[in-house]
């Protein structure tokens, strides 16, 4: 594949993923009010259809990433996961019950089938020297997507109404579909086999996957920050504008940090962004122990720290496990470690909710502070 292929191939990626996820995030800010104002839903229905939605994405990453190991093939894969985010977001706009819903989740979900062939596929057209900073890229415009699908959101959902909104956000995903079927030619091989046995792993790739793992457990979701600001005296109103600030950090770093990882080294970049969640954590955990409002002025900072952290975590993670994997299953291991994180940020938020309710609101930061430590510690011990 030449250089001028590679590079309009992965623009190509990065402008459906942008698309997407100004498709995604226009519905984000308003799913969990469908589902329960619109529609009648209780609660737990409402966590069911999430922890359904989170479950089928980790295992459909790993399923996809091995058949298209095993049939060579990748475009399928990214093409199709466009495809059902979009006709999904159709499926949610013409639901009259919240039973109506279950298929069009699972199909929302069963979209992320395009994650670890399109990643694999990004890291055979990239080079040692280029991979971090392409990874970064993708990230970069997945980000600046979600600002632009939240503002939106924020701006046209109370004129329009929700159904009208999640019609309008099912067509930037179609449209990137359609820039992947006809800008992003795949080379044309035949099948592999593919093995599914973690005996032949490097015991590098292993310690990588461990202290990810490590580090997973104690990195709950961003809604325990947001449940924080709630709590220290923000608006429920203005929750959304402290999600955007972390998000277009995060959309602002994730390149930088990914040519830093090019220049310098991966390793460096990862206790980067273990060192940023360590210290946010750090932050909050302070913040618990004072008066609320005072607490408030913090936590801003500390939410451009978050956006940081992830800015540097997701492409060099994304980089080092494609460069760890062996070349034939490139696609399978990729898949394989979106699984293992998506299963961990499940644990994470347990764990996380546990402590809070048990121990006060302070307690999962310090535990999040004690697997990131763990986790920074290890990576000395990964050999790029």
């Amino acid at each position: 594949m030449n250089e001028n292929r590679s590079r309009r191939t992965l623009k190509a990626f990065a402008l459906a993923s942008f698309l997407n996820d100004l498709g995604s995030d226009m519905v984000y800010p308003v799913w969990p009010l469908f589902v329960t104002s619109v529609l009648g839903g209780s609660m737990t229905f409402l966590g069911f259809l999430d922890g359904l939605g989170e479950a089928l994405v980790s295992f459909s990453q790993a399923g996809s990433g091995f058949l298209s190991d095993r049939l060579q093939k990748r475009k399928v894969f990214i093409w199709l996961g466009y495809v059902f985010a979009s006709v999904s977001r159709i499926g949610y706009a013409a639901s009259i019950s919240i039973y109506h819903l279950v298929p069009f989740r699972i199909m929302d979900r069963l979209g992320k089938i395009r994650g670890a062939p399109r990643d694999a596929m990004l890291a055979d057209l990239s080079t040692r020297k280029t991979r971090g900073a392409a990874f970064g890229f993708l990230r970069t415009l997945d980000n600046l997507g979600a600002v632009c699908g939240i503002l939106v959101c924020i701006a046209v959902v109370q004129k329009i109404g929700y159904r009208p909104l999640f019609f309008v956000a099912a067509f930037p995903s179609l449209l990137g579909a359609f820039f992947i079927l006809y800008l992003v030619k795949e080379r044309k091989t035949g099948s592999a086999y593919v093995s599914l046995s973690l005996k032949d792993l490097t015991p590098n790739l292993k310690l990588f996957f461990i202290l990810s793992a490590i580090f997973a457990v104690g990195a709950f979701s961003y809604s325990f920050m947001l449940i924080f600001a709630r709590d220290s005296g923000y608006s429920t109103g203005f929750i959304p504008v402290l999600y955007l600030i972390f998000t277009a950090t995060a959309s602002a770093f994730s390149y930088p940090f990914g040519k830093m990882a090019d220049r310098t080294s991966r390793k460096t970049v990862l206790m980067i962004a273990f060192a940023l969640f360590g210290l946010l954590c750090a932050g909050f955990a302070v913040c618990g122990g004072t008066d609320p409002q005072k607490s408030a002025y913090a936590i801003i900072p500390l939410l451009f720290l978050y956006g940081m952290h992830k800015g540097a975590l997701d492409p060099v993670q994304r980089t080092l496990v494609s460069e760890l994997a062996p070349p034939s299953r490139k696609a399978s291991i990729l898949g394989a470690y979106q699984m293992v994180m998506g299963l961990c940020a499940f644990a994470a938020s347990m764990i996380a909710g546990l402590l809070w309710d048990t121990y006060g609101m302070t307690a999962p930061f310090m535990f999040a502070m004690a697997t990131s430590t763990v986790a920074a510690l290890l990576v000395a011990f990964v050999e790029e």
